[in-house]
């Protein structure tokens, strides 16, 4: 490990123990493990990690995270929040994030006054630009902490790192939540996220890594289907296969976007 890697380090396990008892919100991503893992390894029963279930998490991302945390020890609690009770989360304004990281940091922050800990961390890293990232207005407000972020930890840094403690995570695409595939201002419905979730699981199974499934309003709907670059030659190979297994699935039609997907979006 680098000099500078090994102090980013030390940094980040010092936040950790300032900050102990402390609950880490975890959603199995990269940035969330690795901070968990390294949480766990610091303070080992002083932490929990938190995972919120709801419609827009996806039923195989919620048994991997679970997976993943036990394969490092963590204790991990399951909460159902309740975004699709907020009105304000459901009209899919360009802020949507905002409203669902409140509705976790609120039920964390309770649990936390309960049970008399000192802290709530996410895995916001250095890279990720805090005026630009709704969620981080309601790690504000709730006096979330940062650790990654804090350290000084680059997203890359975070896969480094990630690589080094041996976790699945290391090199593994974003995967933001299912409501993030419907074009904002379109209402967030359970339906559609069904959709999206049923699309992007036939995709997995033909053996897609890094796409999305995006959603389109209509009667009945339609998808935007976007595969990485480096995909291409799968795509070429199994569009035929993927075209039909959307439709029958449940989209009306289906549109391979010729730019593909770039990771510039969710």
């Amino acid at each position: 490990m680098s000099e500078g890697m090994t102090e980013k380090l030390s940094i980040l396990e010092d936040v950790l123990r300032r900050h102990a008892p402390l609950l880490v919100a975890y959603s199995g991503g990269v940035d969330s493990t690795c901070l968990l893992a390294v949480a766990h390894r610091t303070l080992g029963e002083r932490v929990t990690g938190v995972i919120a279930d709801s419609p827009s998490l996806p039923r195989q991302a919620l048994a991997e995270a679970l997976e993943v945390a036990r394969g490092f020890g963590a204790r991990v609690e399951v909460i159902a929040t309740e975004e699709f009770s907020n009105p304000d989360y459901l009209i899919n304004p360009p802020n949507r994030c905002y409203f669902c990281k409140a509705e976790l940091f609120s039920r964390m922050d309770a649990l936390a006054r309960e049970r008399g800990l000192a802290a709530i961390a996410y895995g916001e890293n250095a890279d990720d630009p805090a005026h630009l990232r709704p969620g981080s207005q309601a790690a504000e407000e709730f006096a979330v902490i940062a650790p990654l972020r804090q350290a000084g930890l680059t997203k890359a840094d975070v896969r480094e790192l990630s690589r080094r403690l041996g976790l699945p995570t290391a090199d593994a695409p974003a995967q933001p939540c299912l409501s993030s595939r419907i074009p904002h201002g379109t209402p967030v419905t359970r339906e559609a996220l069904n959709l999206v979730e049923r699309g992007e699981a036939f995709m997995r199974s033909l053996g897609f890594r890094v796409f999305r499934v995006r959603y389109q309003a209509g009667s009945p709907a339609g998808a935007l289907v976007q595969v990485a670059p480096a995909e291409n030659a799968l795509l070429q190979a199994r569009q035929e296969r993927l075209m039909a297994g959307l439709r029958a699935v449940g989209f009306g039609s289906v549109t391979i976007d010729p730019d593909g997907y770039r990771g510039i979006s969710a």
